[in-house]
């Protein structure tokens, strides 16, 4: 047998979101608006939680790490979005599609983890609280962070090593607007077996085993949130964790949606649908919840606002 005479794809084309053209002006200000805003909002968090003493803490210590990881995660997106919008084209180079799938993966990957920590956390908060500063110090916080990125590492390096070796020789048409590992791998024209074990290992132990851990913990949250005497504990104990539900429900959604299908039977319009939710309206939507529902963030922000009319003024 003569072996396959395969062109080696060197660019693909990514299907895009929008669809008239007549509206790219509309598309690009709202694109540009979205991303300037989860920029803004989540360096927001990230230097607040460093520069005011009193969100010095396990809780905001996660939070801001959350922040760090929506910035990754849209910024592997929205930035070529922008580009192929503004000139009219949806191209991306195989080089930058192997970049972003890593990139993307990894934000996606670490999040899911750093879920769960923030829920155990929660957990600590409301059912140990007497165990709580002696459980989470400074060096447990570090080292849950370092474990969390060194699995996301590992498996984002293992998913995308593995697409890149595949062969690719036509049809070169991204159906989506990102490069994710699903949409890529209905493309080639070489097994994709192995790669499939793999992203269904990772929904079971990244994306179902997280799920489950979380679940646990809110069982045991609101078991012992409703053994409080008096509604004012209750809701001032169910509030500490509620911003953080709201975040895990929206992303564990879609994420698991998205990734427990395979490749060949991807509907992919709705998906692309569910990809807009948590690549690029999650990572804007994250440190609002957060801020919106915390006094003390809030309060740092109004302090900011009334700092910065006082030097107006003087």
């Amino acid at each position: 047998m003569h072996p396959r005479n395969l062109t080696k794809v060197s660019e693909f084309i990514l299907e895009g979101f929008f669809d008239n053209p007549h509206l790219q002006g509309l598309y690009i200000a709202v694109s540009l608006c979205l991303y300037l805003t989860a920029i803004l909002s989540n360096s927001f968090v990230i230097i607040a939680t460093i520069v005011h003493p009193p969100l010095h803490s396990p809780m905001y210590f996660f939070i801001s790490n959350l922040a760090i990881l929506d910035l990754v995660g849209i910024s592997s997106v929205l930035p070529k979005m922008l580009e192929n919008l503004i000139l009219g084209k949806n191209i991306i180079s195989f080089e930058g599609c192997v970049a972003q799938l890593y990139t993307f993966t990894f934000s996606v990957s670490t999040e899911l983890m750093l879920l769960t920590v923030m829920s155990y956390d929660r957990y600590l908060a409301i059912c140990q609280p007497l165990h709580y500063i002696t459980i989470m110090r400074k060096g447990t916080c570090i080292s849950l962070m370092v474990g969390v990125c060194g699995i996301s590492t590992i498996n984002s390096l293992v998913n995308t090593l593995l697409v890149a070796q595949l062969d690719f020789c036509g049809p070169i048409l991204i159906q989506n607007f990102l490069c994710e590992v699903p949409p890529v791998l209905a493309l080639s024209c070489s097994s994709t077996y192995v790669s499939e074990i793999m992203i269904y290992m990772a929904d079971i132990i990244l994306g179902i085993g997280n799920f489950l851990l979380v679940i646990v913990s809110y069982c045991l949250i609101i078991t012992t949130i409703l053994k409080i005497q008096g509604s004012a504990g209750k809701w001032k104990a169910f509030s500490t964790c509620s911003s953080h539900l709201a975040v895990v429900g929206l992303f564990y959604s879609t994420i698991i949606y998205t990734y427990i299908q395979p490749a060949s039977t991807l509907l992919q319009k709705k998906n692309k649908t569910l990809s807009i939710v948590y690549a690029l309206v999650t990572p804007t939507l994250n440190p609002l919840i957060y801020s919106l529902r915390n006094k003390v963030i809030k309060g740092v922000f109004w302090k900011i606002v009334s700092f910065h009319k006082t030097n107006e003024h003087s």
